[in-house]
């Protein structure tokens, strides 16, 4: 059987990473996978995960299956922290939340929901996309179309986008990322989320919200503001949530999946398709990140401090992309610069070709995505002069 299996493509992150691997050169830099690094390059356990981790091996007594949703505690916390106290998810039962293996299992759970519910329906994802946005999609047997994202200066295209939005049928499903849009760090204004959320409800088509860096933009509320713009304007919603990178759970793989709908009775349906989903994929979803985000959400004491370690985070993500700005700049390079500093989230875009990516990394060690994205929460900031040099150095051999 294995015999016949025809070479399959591999995934072109970590093939980066493995050849970071083997670079055996002391300068390299590798800025490739979205994790967040402190000043020393590594990726801590946040103190807020820490103590609820202490608490949980104290009174833990069981380790027996939770259920098709989960975590319900989790669900609950992570519905009022995504929706708001007076969000859709209250006394109308408008919103129900499944947890999920991380924001990729959120993806293809929701994903399995709409060829459920409106098979030949297209979902939109951006031009540029998160990599495994279209092969998510894809695998759970949707149609993918893509809309622009960005203008000809490198900042959010809002004519562009609502101009190709035009051709979305009702019924259409428009992948957005919340925040800190992955890979190019451009967002929308507040305006501009207002037109999209305007033109969903005129047009008939479905937001597809996708939320991975909420708290390390421009803060949690400001970061979740277009979200809960989208549910208070649109009558059916779909959201995918990872705590990946705002709790730091990585390899905990914790996320949940939430659906918004026009009566109880269709979320209640929408949340019984999602567990059979879950039950063919994974039956259920490992528990530990779970119980330490509800451990944190439900304790003041704990969410203060895990508030308070989110914008210690933010503001270390922000001095980065300042610096390598403020850098890029002196070597002559403003307007590359000032288009990097509007920028925001963990990824940034360098305005580098494929070609001079490869560049970038055959001559300076320095390796990000062959698109340009880099992982600005990655980097050490004594290295980020070294970045600026290498990038000016590629531009410069244009």
């Amino acid at each position: 059987m294995l015999e016949l299996l025809p070479p399959p493509p591999t995934d072109p992150l970590w093939d980066l990473t493995y050849e970071f691997g083997s670079d055996e050169r002391a300068e390299r830099l590798n800025l490739v996978l979205g994790v967040y690094r402190d000043h020393t390059g590594r990726t801590p356990v946040m103190a807020a995960v820490r103590e609820a981790e202490i608490r949980l091996a104290e009174r833990s007594e069981s380790k027996e299956y939770r259920g098709l949703s989960g975590n319900t505690a989790f669900n609950r916390a992570l519905l009022t922290l995504i929706l708001g106290d007076g969000g859709p998810q209250g006394p109308a039962g408008r919103a129900a939340a499944v947890q999920t293996v991380a924001g990729s299992g959120a993806l293809r759970l929701l994903a399995d929901l709409i060829c459920r519910t409106r098979p030949g329906a297209t979902v939109w994802i951006s031009d540029p996309a998160y990599v495994n946005h279209r092969p998510i999609l894809e695998a759970a047997g949707l149609r993918v179309r893509t809309y622009g994202w960005r203008d000809a200066e490198g900042g959010f295209d809002a004519e562009g986008v609502l101009r190709d939005l035009a051709a979305a049928a009702r019924d259409d499903v428009v992948l957005l990322q919340g925040c800190c849009h992955n890979p190019t760090g451009v967002d929308p204004d507040p305006e501009d989320w207002a037109a999209l959320a305007e033109r969903a409800a005129r047009d008939g088509w479905v937001p597809f919200v996708d939320l991975a860096y909420h708290g390390l933009g421009d803060g949690l509320e400001a970061d979740l503001r277009a979200t809960r713009l989208l549910a208070e304007r649109v009558p059916e919603m779909l959201v995918a949530v990872s705590c990946s990178k705002n709790f730091g759970l990585y390899s905990d793989r914790t996320g949940c999946a939430i659906v918004l709908g026009a009566s109880e009775r269709a979320v209640r349906h929408a949340e019984t398709a999602l567990q059979n989903a879950a039950r063919t994929l994974y039956s259920m979803p490992p528990e530990h990140g779970a119980a330490v985000v509800t451990a944190i959400l439900e304790d003041e004491g704990l969410r203060a401090a895990w508030r308070s370690e989110l914008d210690v985070m933010r503001g270390r993500i922000e001095a980065n992309r300042t610096s390598l700005a403020a850098h890029l700049g002196e070597l002559g390079w403003e307007a590359q610069a000032a288009s990097l500093a509007r920028q925001r989230g963990m990824f940034s875009m360098l305005p580098l070709t494929p070609e001079e990516m490869l560049r970038l990394r055959r001559q300076y060690a320095i390796y990000g995505t062959t698109a340009g994205r880099i992982n600005i929460a990655g980097i050490e900031a004594g290295r980020i002069p070294c970045l600026a040099r290498g990038v000016a150095g590629v531009l410069a051999g244009r």
